[in-house]
């Protein structure tokens, strides 16, 4: 485990910027609890899309960067880092 990572997870959520996304999987590779994954763009998310990331988003086959397991995120940051479209940021989770 990085030591800059939170000791529990859930403190954290990775949002991924859909217009800046082009699915070279960096955060897939550094995250060291497989929070990541790469994936075809929903209909939902392309639906949202500016213009220039529709056109991105067709030059990289469809797909983008999801987090089908975030509730894992330790906010260690690699993710961010590892981004060449800086493309993730960290979101505080706020108590109920």
């Amino acid at each position: 485990m990085p030591e800059a990572c939170a000791p529990d997870a859930g403190r954290v959520r990775p949002i991924i910027d859909r217009n800046r996304c082009e699915a070279k999987g960096d955060c897939v590779r550094v995250c060291p609890y497989g929070v990541f994954a790469i994936d075809l763009l929903s209909a939902e998310d392309r639906s949202q899309l500016s213009l220039r990331g529709r056109i991105k988003t067709f030059f990289h086959g469809g797909k983008q960067a999801y987090t089908p397991k975030a509730d894992l995120c330790h906010a260690c940051g690699l993710c961010v880092t590892a981004c060449p479209e800086k493309a993730i940021s960290l979101e505080k989770i706020s108590s109920a």
